[in-house]
């Protein structure tokens, strides 16, 4: 398995940006599927982003095209997620996850390695 650790949440305000980072330790990080989650107070925990283990393939959900990034630099074991345009919506605990498949996944049951989580809170 990977070890994982995230930073960078906080308290934004609506249309404010932040940038999440993970860095990973155990499995060689370039040969993994990273994924970003979030979680919601109340709701089930859903798919944000993923990047193939190279970063040239990523996937993101619907709510956050256009407005999220995920890239990931191999020599620092570290992934990241650039959050644009926030809104209230996007209030969560964020994720992030490693998958040994080798194709990049929305579901969950694919990533058998997670963080402790970074909250991200969107103020209206």
């Amino acid at each position: 398995q990977v070890q994982l650790v995230e930073s960078g949440g906080g308290l934004v305000q609506t249309g404010g940006s932040l940038r999440l980072s993970c860095v990973a330790s155990g499995r060689t990080f370039r040969s993994v599927v990273m994924g970003w989650f979030r979680q919601a107070p109340g709701k089930e925990r859903e798919f944000v982003a993923a990047i193939s283990s190279s970063g040239g393939r990523t996937l993101y959900a619907d709510p956050v095209k256009g407005r999220f990034t995920i890239s990931r630099d191999n020599a620092k074991n570290t992934v990241y997620l650039q959050m644009n345009s926030l809104k209230p919506e996007d209030t969560a605990v964020y994720y992030c996850a490693a998958s040994p498949m080798l194709r990049i996944s929305t579901t969950r049951g694919a990533y058998d390695s997670w963080g402790q989580g970074t909250q991200v809170t969107v103020s209206s």
